[in-house]
């Protein structure tokens, strides 16, 4: 008699484990969110980490047509430097809150920027992933920092380059993932250390599509000073997205089904404010998954006393942003 192939025994496991983590409505809330955070960080590898002093550099301050632009670089860790842009309102009131902004699987950061290298950036701009761009035209400031294996750190031939220093980090202890939420953590402290004048430390964004969705969402999970979290195409169970077909190394986190769904996880960011984005057509995370996702998150806000702090938008196109549906929610939240 023929069993089941490798993938549909695995899948077939995976939908019979309840995640360990999963809220109990019999459990304190609070006394979930910070056992359930806890062990997150155990699973990204975040103890795997030591802070260093950022030692800023600015490469260039300059004045373009739409905003101020500081380029600088900070180190994250002993000898790991990060690239950044922080693109300022020209004529508006300081400090500003201030938008983290990622991008997924592109040629880079720079693409936030609005700028184009290859000519197949104008379609992920026409994708609104100029994310900097418009969110200086929302009134905010806007941090376009480079993710560990996009563009300037380790990018290659204007493509990502993920896999070998995604399964190398895995076998150390750590995750690209984790990795990259440390950067962003980090990148926090720089920018309210450094540009305090600028930026209002009280009121930080975090927003990304695909890949830099999947590093807003872990992020906004494990970093509290994150008080608005816009994550496009990224929510979705893991059972119906990245188990199901083929998704780059860096979305891996070893034994997270056993403890967590994504729904689950962004019960973690209540009572702060979540938005998701989803397309209707997004073939990677499937709109049927993602919507179930935001059922549970919902359902989790609303046990916590806020149901009105996280919203949902969904596009009719596929995977990308939909920025004018997003930032009229994003203003409704009160960014």
């Amino acid at each position: 008699m023929k069993g089941l192939l490798p993938l549909e025994k695995e899948l077939q496991l995976m939908s019979e484990i309840l995640p360990a983590f999963a809220y109990d409505e019999k459990e304190d809330f609070k006394a979930w969110q910070e056992k359930a955070r806890l062990k997150l960080s155990e699973l990204l590898g975040m103890d795997k980490f030591i802070p260093v002093k950022p030692e800023i550099t600015v490469e260039f301050d300059r004045i373009t047509d739409c905003f101020r632009e500081i380029r600088f670089r900070f180190f994250s860790e002993e000898s790991y430097s990060v690239p950044c842009h922080l693109c300022v309102p020209l004529k508006a009131e300081k400090p500003l809150p201030l938008m983290i902004c990622l991008q997924g699987h592109s040629p880079g950061m720079y693409i936030s920027l609005g700028e184009t290298q290859i000519e197949k950036d104008s379609l992920l701009i026409e994708g609104d992933r100029n994310f900097a761009v418009r969110s200086v035209k929302e009134g905010v400031c806007a941090l376009a920092l480079e993710q560990r294996n996009f563009g300037e750190c380790g990018g290659k031939d204007n493509k990502p380059d993920c896999y070998k220093a995604a399964m190398s980090a895995l076998l150390i202890g750590r995750t690209t993932i984790g990795e990259r939420v440390w950067d962003i953590m980090r990148a926090i402290d720089a920018v309210t250390e450094y540009f305090g004048g600028i930026v209002d430390k009280d009121r930080i964004g975090c927003l990304g599509n695909s890949g830099g969705g999947t590093a807003t969402f872990y992020t906004s999970i494990l970093e509290e000073r994150i008080k608005l979290s816009v994550v496009s195409c990224a929510l979705c169970s893991y059972d119906e997205s990245i188990a199901a077909m083929h998704h780059c190394a860096c979305n891996f986190i070893p034994h997270i089904r056993e403890y967590f769904n994504m729904g689950d996880l962004g019960g973690l960011i209540s009572p702060r404010k979540l938005l998701m984005v989803s397309g209707e057509k997004d073939g990677i995370f499937p709109i049927d998954g993602a919507n179930k996702t935001f059922k549970t998150i919902k359902r989790l806000y609303t046990t916590s006393g806020v149901p009105d702090n996280c919203d949902i938008v969904t596009g009719s196109e596929g995977h990308r942003f939909y920025a004018d549906l997003a930032w009229i929610k994003i203003h409704k939240l009160g960014f």
